[in-house]
């Protein structure tokens, strides 16, 4: 399967600021609250700005994220600027750092907070699946499960780490109470798609990706899928047909660039058999 909202991409990275503790509101803080304390610590709300930048240099420049978590640490960023190194970590591909980290935090800055702990611990096991392992990722997303139960996002999450690992039946299983919490996720009935493909599950495959092409029609990835498993079903000529709609629709895609090949791939094996097909015809 190919996971495709990524836990630490783009505007999805600032999800870890819930767990950095919110500032208080005006009204209860004082007027320390927008700007250093009394004491001349940096207050919540300088904290969270200073992540939040933090986290946007990160995709852009993991390098450049890297130095100032390691400046802000030197003077006094705490957990913040640790949070901020492990986003830097992510993007700089050094995925086992990364989950390590965030994994060291959830203590602390998940202390209080069952979501923010189950927030870090979901964007650890993302890291440690990065890393390609896949047992502590499901182990992670497991706790973040106890933390927060029934959590859609999680359940994807896991299930996709389940997959990884060839635990397919698990998979649909996660998948299964996800969509029973939220039958509009289309990845989801495309992720269990995926699963029941790899159980030869073929029919309940098709059915599956039906669902999500309705919840996001002309999705390509979908639309592969689908050509994929008729082919494997033994329907080259609608598989073929599948693929070819695949490339006109994403053509600069993976996906669209993944159907092209299957169709070069596949291009004599069409051949041969439409000469068979005319050769039992003459014959008749």
């Amino acid at each position: 399967m190919t996971r495709r909202n990524l836990y630490l991409s783009g505007a999805l990275a600032l999800g870890l600021l819930a767990a950095v503790p919110a500032p208080l509101p005006a009204a209860q803080a004082g007027p320390s609250s927008s700007g250093p304390s009394s004491s001349g610590q940096p207050s919540a709300l300088d904290r969270n700005r200073e992540l939040q930048a933090c986290a946007a240099k990160a995709e852009a420049n993991p390098d450049g994220a890297l130095a100032d978590a390691k400046r802000w640490q030197q003077q006094g960023g705490g957990d913040s600027a640790k949070l901020c190194e492990a986003l830097a970590l992510f993007h700089a591909g050094d995925f086992k750092a990364a989950g390590a980290q965030m994994e060291a935090l959830v203590p602390t800055l998940g202390k209080d907070d069952p979501r923010a702990a189950a927030s870090l611990l979901g964007r650890a096991g993302w890291a440690w699946l990065r890393a390609g392992d896949q047992g502590r990722a499901e182990r992670l997303y497991s706790a973040a499960l106890d933390k927060t139960p029934g959590d859609v996002d999680l359940l994807i999450d896991r299930a996709f780490a389940r997959a990884e690992g060839e635990r397919f039946w698990d998979a649909v299983t996660d998948l299964d109470a996800a969509l029973t919490r939220d039958p509009k996720r289309a990845d989801a009935y495309l992720y269990r798609a995926s699963a029941q493909k790899a159980l030869s599950n073929y029919r309940q495959a098709l059915a599956d990706i039906d669902q999500a092409l309705e919840l996001k029609p002309g999705d390509p990835e979908a639309i592969l899928l689908r050509g994929n498993v008729k082919a494997l079903g033994g329907n080259l000529g609608a598989a073929r047909d599948d693929w070819s709609l695949a490339r006109r629709v994403a053509p600069d895609s993976e996906w669209g660039r993944a159907a092209a090949d299957n169709l070069a791939r596949t291009a004599e094996v069409a051949g041969d058999a439409g000469k068979d097909k005319a050769k039992e015809k003459k014959v008749q």
